[in-house]
């Protein structure tokens, strides 16, 4: 596994801008770098060939929403009452050969989630799904100062109204992208993708969605969880 291609630096300064830029709602939070054995496959559905495993029942850390998503699952456990609102910045690894631009095997993820129940008529998704957006493009906007665009997917029609909110919450920053079909199976409800328009053309920075994480981990059909992930690496090359 070689070292990274873009500079310690560099690569500091991006992670830095990006968390400080963070309100003070979200807590910032350690993860390990190993993970139990199988989380990523069978709470983020990803595919077990795409992680690197361990003999000591443990894996290596390939996306931090996951590990925050445990972390507020037992947070919720010891106080349904609150709303959890985690972040981090963690350095992960996929197991998948890559080869091309703005691809790496291992990267910097910054992970944000917010946990809570269901308020009825989508309230808790309708405040929060805005809320964690808005501080993924504030982060972004610590770091660069290209054009955002915040590109939504409505999964179930019933969460149009939360797309409103978010539009609301982000004025002109907000396009409509129906026709998506990567995470389909893996968000529910709603999801969307963050772009960044640099050198010319539109990056992809990040991704996120409902998740139904907690609920599984929980036992608990009214809890209500929103991840998104923003690639460090990639915004530090910007």
């Amino acid at each position: 596994m070689a070292p990274s291609g873009i500079g310690f630096d560099r690569l500091r300064a991006a992670e830095s801008a990006a968390l400080d830029a963070l309100p003070p709602s979200f807590e910032k939070v350690t993860l390990s770098p190993l993970a139990p054995l199988g989380l990523h496959s069978v709470v983020g559905t990803v595919h077990q060939n795409k992680v690197v495993s361990t003999v000591r029942g443990t894996e290596v850390a390939a996306d931090p929403t996951n590990g925050l998503a445990l972390e507020a699952a037992i947070r919720r456990r010891d106080d349904a009452k609150n709303v959890v609102r985690l972040a981090t910045a963690q350095r992960v690894v996929r197991a998948q050969h890559v080869d091309g631009p703005a691809l790496f095997a291992h990267f910097t993820l910054l992970g944000l989630v917010t946990a809570g129940r269901d308020t009825g008529n989508l309230g808790f998704e309708r405040e929060h799904a805005p809320e964690l957006i808005r501080a993924m493009t504030t982060a972004v906007r610590a770091q660069v100062d290209g054009p955002l665009e915040v590109r939504l997917t409505v999964l179930d029609p019933r969460y149009t109204v939360v797309a409103d909110a978010i539009r609301a919450a982000i004025p002109g920053e907000v396009a409509d992208d129906p026709g998506r079909e990567s995470g389909r199976g893996y968000y529910t409800g709603l999801c969307f993708k963050l772009f960044c328009h640099a050198g010319g053309e539109w990056c992809e920075l990040g991704d996120g969605g409902f998740v139904p994480w907690t609920q599984e981990l929980l036992g608990n059909r009214k809890e209500r969880l929103f991840i998104g992930g923003l690639g460090v690496d990639r915004l530090a090359t910007l």
